[in-house]
């Protein structure tokens, strides 16, 4: 008998699900889509390798180099953001388009190399020759 009563009360509730292309509102820390910023990217790979789904692959060449990104094999795990030290890569809170073809989504740039930022030298004191202490 409570099997019955189960499905009375499922039965006065109504209907729970929405319709398509309606969707429910995301959560706090919601992680969709991966974005990427072409300017703040300097080609450090780091992304590359921090993305366990291979979702993000990079080609390097000697002038440029190749970032591409693919939405169908990502998890959404965020890895890849938080290894980004130049925050060239965030996440969206909305959720991602539906696509019907692999590989829709696809996103990829071909950039050209940037030499890495140069630290300020200090003018310190040069270091001496027998500066490891010993005995001459």
């Amino acid at each position: 008998m409570k099997i019955l009563t189960l499905l009375w009360a499922n039965l006065r509730s109504g209907v729970m699900t929405l319709r398509f292309p309606k969707r429910p509102a995301v959560s706090e820390g919601y992680r969709g889509l991966v974005r990427f910023d072409p300017a703040l990217c300097i080609g450090c790979a780091m992304c590359r390798f921090r993305c366990t789904s291979r979702a993000i692959t990079f080609e390097a060449g000697k002038t440029d180099f190749t970032w591409s990104y693919d939405p169908g094999r990502c998890t959404f795990c965020g890895r890849c953001v938080e290894g980004c030290k130049d925050h060239a890569l965030w996440q969206e809170r909305a959720c991602p388009p539906v696509y019907l073809n692999a590989g829709a989504l696809r996103q990829s740039w071909t950039l050209p190399r940037r030499p890495p930022a140069r630290k300020p030298s200090t003018a310190s004191e040069p270091v001496a020759a027998n500066a490891g202490g010993g005995v001459s």
